[in-house]
């Protein structure tokens, strides 16, 4: 029997329960903790990937800033991939200019926030959610930003019930995922820092100035151990959004995630996602022909910079983004419909639908864009009749 078998088996004995009572409830518990890892629909990145990490810490004999759980070298070949020297494969999850990411990880040894800024689809949190994992091992202190964000969400709130029963004190404070961040010295993440309203925003520039949480109400406060820094994200292409206040735009440095450069590394980025999501929903489709995701992928690249891939032909473009996300999300579409309503290889038909879904957003101005885009581009294509005719089919 395992030591830590025996060690819970000695427990359960001594708390009176026989060993054979004690062996069958750690199996029950032991099949619940297998079942519940096989059947969460998206794993955190820490677990996600977590013999990529163990390899790497075991292989990673840099200097290492406190409170890391690897040194800055280990977290780049965790995001950038890379063959380890005992030959362990490390899988890329950002896929793009390094110096980024290396602008990126040097911030966060240093006592100033970071901020990712980019159109949506840029990867910006995909970054924030790895950068995590790799320095601090946990990717979960994390605030949602949105309109509705509140003071309290940022800083503490109050378990309201022992604070009508005793008074303030600590042990009444709900602590937040940035003042748990703090404590811990691991690193925040806040994600859509633009839709919250302003004057909360600003609630982060003591703490990123100060390293320092007050809570006024106790005369107490809470300083952040080393390791802690915060990761924001913003899309700088929303509609609505509440810029950031100078004050606060001075204690993070800004680093702008771009669209893929080439359309080789956008058609990388996708068919590493797809096949990640199809194994994660466990389509039954065959995994999509390159060429598919090729067509895709041109479509959008064509469409957000106005012009052919040739050149030539200059073309409008929609009022929708048109990202690498949502070139993702079309081409998993097609796999769901081709896997379950047909013959599971992904044609023409079954991203038909998908493509001119991301494309018009604005019924009518969008519509006239692609509606010209397909009969000036996509019809003159040889190769593309099969998408010309789906695409008319549906539209």
């Amino acid at each position: 029997m395992a030591e830590d078998d025996q060690t819970a088996e000695a427990k359960q004995c001594v708390a009176g329960v026989s060993p054979v009572v004690a062996t069958a409830a750690l199996r029950t518990q032991r099949n619940k903790k297998v079942i519940k890892e096989t059947t969460l629909l998206r794993e955190h990145a820490e677990l996600q990937f977590a013999d990529e990490l163990e390899e790497l810490g075991k292989v990673d004999k840099r200097q290492r800033p406190p409170n890391w759980r690897l040194s800055p070298w280990a977290v780049m070949t965790y995001l950038m991939g890379g063959k380890l020297e005992s030959g362990f494969e490390v899988s890329p999850k950002y896929i793009g200019d390094r110096r980024i990411i290396e602008i990126a990880i040097a911030t966060l040894t240093t006592d100033r926030g970071l901020l990712l800024i980019g159109v949506p689809g840029t990867a910006k949190s995909w970054v924030s959610e790895h950068l995590a994992a790799a320095i601090s091992g946990d990717s979960k202190l994390l605030i949602q930003g949105t309109a509705g964000t509140s003071e309290e969400t940022i800083r503490y709130g109050w378990n309201y019930a022992k604070l009508l029963a005793d008074g303030p004190s600590m042990e009444a404070l709900v602590v937040s995922p940035l003042m748990r961040a703090m404590e811990d010295g691991k690193v925040a993440r806040v994600e859509e820092l633009t839709r919250i309203p302003a004057d909360v925003q600003d609630t982060l520039i003591t703490i990123l100035s100060e390293k320092t949480l007050p809570i006024p109400e106790l005369g107490e406060e809470v300083q952040a151990n080393k390791g802690f820094n915060i990761i924001a994200t913003a899309n700088n292409r929303d509609k609505g959004v509440n810029d950031l206040s100078s004050a606060l735009k001075r204690r993070f440095n800004t680093v702008v995630l771009p669209l893929p450069k080439t359309v080789e590394e956008e058609i990388d980025i996708v068919q590493r996602r797809v096949e990640s999501l199809g194994r994660a929903l466990e389509l039954p489709a065959e995994p999509p022909a390159l060429e598919e995701i090729r067509r895709i992928v041109t479509v959008f690249r064509e469409l957000r910079s106005g012009v052919t891939e040739d050149g030539k032909t200059k073309i409008k473009s929609p009022t929708s983004t048109l990202s690498t996300a949502e070139a993702i999300s079309v081409v998993n579409s097609g796999m769901a419909l081709a896997a379950h309503f047909g013959d599971g290889n992904l044609s023409a038909s079954d991203v038909a639908s998908g493509i001119i879904g991301a494309v018009i957003k604005d019924p009518v101005q969008d519509k006239i864009v692609w509606r010209e885009y397909l009969e000036t581009v996509v019809k003159d294509r040889d190769d593309w009749q099969d998408l010309y005719l789906a695409c008319r089919e549906v539209s």
